[in-house]
């Protein structure tokens, strides 16, 4: 059987003083999940408000996809299939200083 769906994701970014805020929102056509992320400025760094958003955008983007792996989890139980592990892996930006 053959299925073709498409699924909607936009971003919408707002920057004030220096933070950046993302909200990332999937619609499937029957729900909507939404994923949230941020970044600001180090005031020692330029500010390069690009790497703002991009970074705020992947973080949301980030958040989103969690959100939508544990609901792909909840719907495996709720049929008695196992589920997905979870990754966590290191977070997003500067790496921490190496010794």
């Amino acid at each position: 059987m053959t299925r073709t769906l498409e699924w909607k994701v936009g971003v919408e970014l707002t920057e004030d003083s220096g933070r950046t805020k993302a909200e990332a929102r999937l619609s499937t056509g029957t729900s909507t999940l939404t994923g949230h992320g941020s970044a600001r400025c180090n005031p020692a760094d330029v500010d390069v408000p690009a790497i703002g958003d991009e970074l705020a955008a992947s973080r949301a983007m980030k958040d989103l996809a969690g959100k939508l792996m544990r609901e792909a989890n909840r719907e495996m139980e709720a049929v008695g299939a196992g589920t997905v592990p979870q990754h966590t892996g290191p977070g997003y930006g500067w790496p921490e200083a190496v010794s």
